[in-house]
């Protein structure tokens, strides 16, 4: 449960500096996870990029003050962050669908967006299906694009990546390479410094690496792994989300911080949905 409570006061710095300038550095920090990684987990976690979370937050003061104050438009824009009235506009009709100057008149339908926050709650006890696993390295050998820290624009790359590769003649011999764990065409995201994160379509093996291809190693760790069914981007949001907020506050384990693996099968690569794993490194949380 303790990561809640640091990721609880990673947002109380981020509803503190709504008027001022927040650093997803300082808000990683304090959450113990590396900028991507804090990014990652909240996107999960909430549902929407951090960027999105922090526009919404702010238009929503925003939009109190135009009801409840006389401060000139150009002015509040200011306060929360806009250099011009025209950045401000553009934010705030994105939120509430309408002008700033329309907040003003009396009966304007206006959206608002409260502070998140997290708890442990009772739902309805459905079961998670997992197994805990200690492996080697893994090496996987596939294609690869950059990603960016903004999980925002990850979220538009990432499937774009996928439709390319699969319409490829490559896809057909990544999966030729498969013949170690875990077995299928993986999704894996490789997070090596800010300058460096990948995302790879890749199989496990330790055949020779053809000049096409490139390959990683997956240092040696614990595993948690979760199956999943369905539609296969919409279950493995779930099993994040699930993980974070329902298997790890009660684990005895933490976040790892190691690449995450996407499993697929490999039968029919034109599907989107049905069985598929998410392995995620853990740790004896200290």
């Amino acid at each position: 449960m303790e990561w809640l409570k640091q990721l609880s006061r990673a947002i109380d710095y981020i509803e503190s500096n709504l008027t001022g300038d927040i650093s997803y550095d300082e808000a990683a920090k304090i959450a113990c996870c590396s900028t991507y990684y804090f990014q990652r987990m909240f996107s999960y976690v909430a549902g929407i990029p951090l960027s999105d979370y922090i526009r919404r937050r702010r238009m929503t003061k925003a939009a109190y003050e135009l009801q409840i104050s006389k401060a000139k438009i150009m002015d509040i824009g200011s306060k929360y962050g806009y250099a011009s009235p025209t950045s401000f506009n553009r934010a705030f009709q994105a939120v509430h669908g309408v002008a700033p100057i329309v907040a003003r008149i009396e009966g304007t339908i206006l959206n608002a967006y409260p502070r998140l926050s997290f708890s442990i709650k009772v739902t309805g006890g459905e079961s998670m299906r997992y197994r805990v696993e200690t492996k080697d390295p893994i090496r996987i050998v596939g294609v690869r694009v950059e990603l960016q820290e903004d999980q925002e624009q990850n979220f538009e790359i990432a499937p774009k990546f996928w439709d390319r590769t699969l319409k490829s003649n490559v896809v057909s011999e990544i999966c030729k390479l498969a013949n170690k764990q875990p077995q299928g065409i993986l999704g894996v995201t490789v997070y090596q410094n800010p300058e460096e994160i990948y995302y790879y379509i890749a199989a496990s093996t330790d055949k020779a690496v053809p000049e096409n291809l490139q390959a990683y190693e997956i240092p040696a760790a614990t595993w948690v792994i979760f199956e999943g069914d369905g539609h296969f981007q919409e279950s493995i949001q779930t099993i994040f989300k699930r993980f974070l907020t329902e298997w790890l506050p009660f684990s005895g384990y933490e976040y790892a911080q190691l690449p995450d693996i996407e499993v697929y099968p490999i039968n029919d690569l034109n599907v989107r949905s049905g069985h598929s794993e998410v392995w995620i490194a853990v740790k004896k949380a200290k």
